[in-house]
């Protein structure tokens, strides 16, 4: 995953405001506010912005309290907050049926099967208009499909399976082979044995979930950043042709699926997409089966590459399709109202990016609440970053997914 540290500016503090009681219209709160947060009498603290955060308005059907009448412009409803004052989402327009407007195949969420005996949350996920795909984060790949080598059990893989099929929602098979999440004897094989154990594991994994997957991340993160190969198990034992071999195994267990490589940090340019506009030529010119590129998309708020568009199309120029496959951008805690501002900017250029392209298929965003984001535990100090906060109320990003497929 993601490997980049998040870096803010300071922001600078107001001068502290000596009064007991701020007047109306003064100051009453913001980013290093020091001085009063109450206000004079007939009036009360307003959310402005995170510069200016407070003022003190006038109380409907009250004098000034304190002489003069509101300029009109000021005369209007405080921004909605949610828990800790902070902004929340305000559309009413549902995410897969914009993206489907915009004409994409789908707007989904990754899921997890621990997830699915809090009500609350599914009343959420089981919605096709909100979420028209579903991926499973962990119950697909190989050390929950294959803990003993031939030992298949696909139970919480079937639950998702029934999750989506029964709110009529696509599944993106997630995945096949990755250098993590190995059961410890497949790193103990190398050679025929390996080569053999990876078709196997491929095959049978595709072939239970045949016709049942719109496509599968079939190879996951081959590169390391600068371009150079994984040395993973793989890599070491078989070189690069695991690859050619995973695929095609892939596509003769299920001809119905759209094969994907997924990656991250493909969004800029660098060594590792260069390496992997190389190896997808290469794959082509040795007509190898290979039908699209995701992007995973574990971005930083503030940090989103303005070359995230033309990106894809370096790939799409290949006849490939992309999608974002397991998008969140994550920020430095505490939250602020001017991250949350600015994560929504951050999610609608996202989402334009992918909007501006054809064969960008559609947006993945890898669970949609901060409640089961992965984010905090892998990167200490850093979290909210999915649309939904973790008490499962929309956040600001919402409106800035539904603003990028406008």
């Amino acid at each position: 995953m993601l490997k980049l540290a998040a870096a803010f500016s300071t922001l600078a503090a107001f001068a502290p405001f000596v009064a007991s009681q701020s007047a109306v219209w003064g100051q009453c709160g913001g980013i290093g506010w020091s001085g009063a947060s109450t206000c004079a009498s007939g009036s009360v603290c307003t959310y402005s912005n995170a510069y200016y955060s407070r003022r003190c308005t006038l109380t409907v059907g009250t004098g000034s309290g304190g002489g003069g009448t509101a300029p009109s412009s000021t005369v209007s409803s405080p921004s909605p907050t949610g828990s800790g004052g902070l902004p929340v989402g305000t559309s009413t327009s549902k995410l897969n049926t914009v993206a489907k407007a915009a004409g994409k195949t789908y707007f989904g969420t990754a899921t997890d099967n621990s997830e699915l005996t809090d009500a609350a949350y599914t009343a959420i996920l089981d919605d096709n208009t909100e979420f028209g795909q579903i991926s499973p984060a962990n119950s697909w790949k190989w050390d929950a499909t294959e803990p003993s080598q031939g030992d298949f059990t696909f139970t919480q893989g079937d639950a998702i399976l029934s999750l989506a099929k029964g709110n009529g929602q696509l599944l993106r098979g997630h995945n096949c082979v990755w250098y993590n999440q190995l059961p410890s004897w497949v790193n103990s094989l190398s050679g025929s044995a390996l080569s053999s154990a990876m078709v196997n594991h491929c095959t049978t994994l595709l072939t239970h979930y045949k016709g049942d997957t719109y496509s599968f991340d079939i190879v996951n993160e081959p590169f390391n950043d600068d371009g150079t190969w994984r040395t993973d198990v793989f890599y070491n034992s078989l070189g690069t042709s695991y690859v050619n071999t995973v695929l095609t195994a892939a596509r003769t267990a299920d001809p119905s699926t759209k094969l994907y490589i997924n990656e991250y940090n493909l969004e800029y340019p660098s060594g590792k997409s260069d390496s992997m506009l190389s190896l997808v030529q290469s794959l082509q010119a040795a007509d190898v089966p290979l039908d699209g590129i995701g992007f995973q998309g574990h971005l930083i708020v503030g940090q989103v590459p303005t070359t995230f568009q033309s990106q894809m199309e370096e790939f799409t120029a290949l006849g490939l399709e992309v999608a974002i496959t397991e998008l969140d951008i994550r920020m430095t805690l505490p939250a602020t109202a001017a991250l949350y501002e600015q994560q929504k900017t951050d999610y609608q250029n996202v989402v334009a990016a992918c909007n501006a392209i054809e064969k960008c298929v559609g947006i993945t965003i890898w669970d949609f609440t901060d409640k089961y984001s992965w984010v905090p535990s892998t990167f200490p100090g850093s979290g909210a970053a999915l649309p939904w906060d973790s008490n499962l109320v929309k956040k600001p990003a919402f409106d800035g997914i539904v603003a990028g497929f406008a």
